[in-house]
């Protein structure tokens, strides 16, 4: 749809609409052009609207937390949607359920059970995203996954139909769900074990770390650019690429990571042709070392 006509369609919605929004400091890459429309939703019949209004007639991209996606530096002919802070609360249900909004920070949910002393929230501290994201691809770490704690998810779909769906209706995979492409996430439930506070902060400040030990922290990256290939090998992609790269390689300012070679680093200007050749010359050079095709679990905008 053209921008004049979509000027006057989303009229009512102000300055939470904007066009040719810049999307650079809007993700951990510090990489990425503009948007030819760009959405703050404030609350859910905000949403409700908008989505109605767009009719699916155009891509549409959520934007969270922005720690694992790559932007493209053309401009993104679609909408991108951020949700206000408005889908950023949490909430004890009984003793052991939480309610959080799908734009609360992963460290946020695993702060609220701690003071909670809510147990098996722990390795969401080490997470750098929100809660919709984490559910998208059903992040994890040490050994823990978001399946492991959710109950249900309630969210909209681009015609903006709202719905609720348990968590055994759910198929979840290394990485991945079957939930459809079109929702958006608004909230979830999860359930929790009674702890101890001192137990589940140990574990916490346990897990934190053996995170900055062993992954970069305060740099221009997105976490993990490719999922370990678990069904081909027991080895970890940061091995693979170790055994198949040269670690000192770069595309203008697109690195590999010196702490851990799975984090690719935009080390000062780097563009997303960079950090996609980047990503292409790893791929390739693990594929023809070891015959493993590997799989982003970075997610790319263009």
């Amino acid at each position: 749809m053209k921008i004049d006509k979509l000027k006057d369609l989303l009229d009512e919605f102000g300055a939470n609409v904007k066009y040719e929004q810049d999307l650079k400091k809007k993700n951990w890459f510090n990489i990425g052009g503009k948007s030819k429309i760009f959405f703050k939703a404030e609350t859910l019949k905000d949403l409700v609207s908008f989505l109605k209004k767009i009719d699916n007639r155009e891509k549409i991209f959520i934007l969270g937390a922005g720690s694992n996606t790559l932007i493209t530096d053309k401009l993104f002919d679609g909408v991108v949607i951020k949700l206000s802070k408005n889908f950023n609360n949490i909430s004890l249900l009984g003793e052991d359920i939480i309610i959080a909004g799908s734009a609360v920070f992963d460290k946020s949910l695993s702060d609220f059970a701690a003071e909670n002393e809510l147990s098996g929230f722990e390795f969401l501290s080490c997470i750098p995203g929100t809660i919709g994201g984490g559910i998208r691809m059903n992040a994890g770490c040490f050994g823990k996954e978001f399946k492991d704690i959710l109950l249900s998810i309630q969210a909209i779909d681009n015609l903006g139909n709202v719905i609720t769906i348990p968590s055994k209706d759910i198929k979840f995979d290394y990485r991945k769900t079957s939930l459809p492409d079109n929702l958006i996430f608004l909230s979830a439930s999860f359930k929790g074990v009674k702890g101890e506070l001192i137990e589940i902060k140990k574990e916490m400040e346990k897990l934190k770390a053996e995170k900055e030990k062993n992954q970069p922290s305060k740099i221009k990256t997105s976490g993990s650019t490719f999922k370990n290939p678990i069904s081909q090998t027991e080895k970890k992609v940061w091995e693979l690429i170790k055994d198949s790269v040269p670690l000192d390689v770069s595309f203008g300012d697109a690195h590999i990571s010196n702490k851990h070679c799975n984090f690719f680093v935009n080390k000062g200007n780097a563009s997303f042709e960079d950090m996609s050749k980047l990503i292409d010359f790893v791929s390739k050079k693990v594929l023809e070392k070891t015959g493993i095709s590997l799989e982003k679990e970075i997610k790319i905008l263009e």
